[in-house]
């Protein structure tokens, strides 16, 4: 059996932030997002998986499930891999990786599962299979059913195309966004960032008040799938390029380091949000409230593995907390680190934490407030 549109799409998601990834694809027109671990789960036909690429902040990437089929073993996955109708995505001049996962299966080797799949596209269907091909087919056996989906997204969708300079563990942006979102953030408010480092926050937060689209200055998979109309996305694409929102200066950022203020400058004219953003080197003691209406300091100071002696971070997040308390009344804060004791060290009146969540290797939590006395 294999999917007509239109198609089960799942939007990647960390594990604990899928309800923010479904609110922003219910909000992007997306019909009928559902939560499910991992990520979120939709339907459409091409055209919303490419606008799914090229709009949505918070997924990691889009994945499309193209068909299924029952297997007990090997050979009856050998002769069903050769009659599915592979000819209705993939294109024979386009090379493509296969990867297998087997769950609960009679079918129990990944490894063999995947070798007649890549046998069957071979010789079938003439396609050749290399591991950097720009084409990746995912491969899912559990309870016997064998299900493929395409990564219609290429590279992870974190990496926008804008950020070249970055500093030791940078933020992705797919995180940023959602954490942004769970804060409240609308692109209606000033956003500050006192440890900006290579300005991720800051320049996502200038991106949705400005209505750009994220994936506007990338390349997709999708783009060497059959049925790819180049006129079509073009036009999709063109609808989100130019800037939509007010262009006041209202998105800061500051850090101690000279060379991170560079890099946030760098990529914030990359992004294309040079004029409405502004990053300066100072510590967290000269931070001053910025005029005008209160916003949300957004902030993902040093934390655990990611930075050495822990007795300064200590003095460093008492510094920030202090600092808030004292000077930016109104305001709420976002604050995302590994360690419980270092948000506490702040003083800050959090809120209660939802889950932690996997970022390079760790787990980070996000610690909210309601607007500072």
């Amino acid at each position: 059996m294999h999917s007509e549109p239109p198609f089960e799409i799942f939007l990647a998601a960390p594990p604990g932030l899928e309800t923010a990834l479904a609110d922003e694809a219910r909000e992007k027109g997306f019909a009928a997002p559902a939560s499910v671990p991992g990520g979120v789960t939709l339907r459409g036909d091409w055209s919303e998986v490419w606008r799914a690429n090229l709009v949505l902040r918070g997924a990691g990437r889009v994945l499309v499930r193209i068909g299924a089929f029952r297997a007990l073993h090997l050979a009856q996955l050998d002769k069903r891999a050769r009659r599915f109708p592979w000819a209705e995505f993939l294109r024979p001049d386009v090379p493509v990786k296969v990867e297998a996962v087997c769950r609960a299966s009679r079918i129990y080797h990944a490894g063999a599962a995947a070798q007649r799949i890549e046998r069957a596209l071979r010789e079938e269907l003439g396609v050749s299979i290399e591991p950097e091909a720009p084409v990746r087919l995912l491969v899912r056996i559990e309870d016997d059913l064998c299900s493929f989906s395409l990564d219609t997204s290429g590279e992870p969708l974190h990496r926008r195309g804008h950020k070249q300079a970055v500093n030791k563990a940078p933020l992705r942006e797919t995180l940023a966004a959602l954490f942004l979102r769970q804060c409240g953030f609308d692109g209606c408010e000033p956003v500050l960032d006192p440890m900006c480092g290579s300005g991720t926050l800051v320049i996502e937060a200038a991106e949705i008040a400005l209505g750009l689209d994220p994936g506007r200055s990338r390349g997709f998979a999708f783009e060497h799938l059959v049925g790819f109309d180049a006129s079509a996305w073009a036009r999709l694409r063109a609808m989100g390029a130019g800037p939509t929102g007010d262009a006041e200066k209202r998105y800061r950022g500051f850090d101690r380091d000279q060379g991170a203020i560079a890099m946030s400058r760098a990529n914030a004219e990359r992004a294309g949000v040079a004029a409405v953003t502004e990053f300066r080197a100072a510590p967290i003691s000269d931070l001053a409230r910025p005029e005008g209406a209160p916003g949300l300091v957004m902030v993902n100071p040093p934390y655990g593995g990611r930075v050495g002696n822990r007795k300064l971070l200590f003095a460093l997040y008492g510094t920030l907390g202090k600092v808030l308390s004292a000077r930016f009344s109104g305001w709420r804060v976002g604050l995302i680190t590994s360690e419980p004791g270092l948000a506490r060290a702040t003083g800050l009146p959090f809120l209660p934490v939802a889950a932690p969540v996997a970022h390079g290797g760790v787990r980070v939590t996000l610690y909210r407030t309601a607007p500072l006395p």
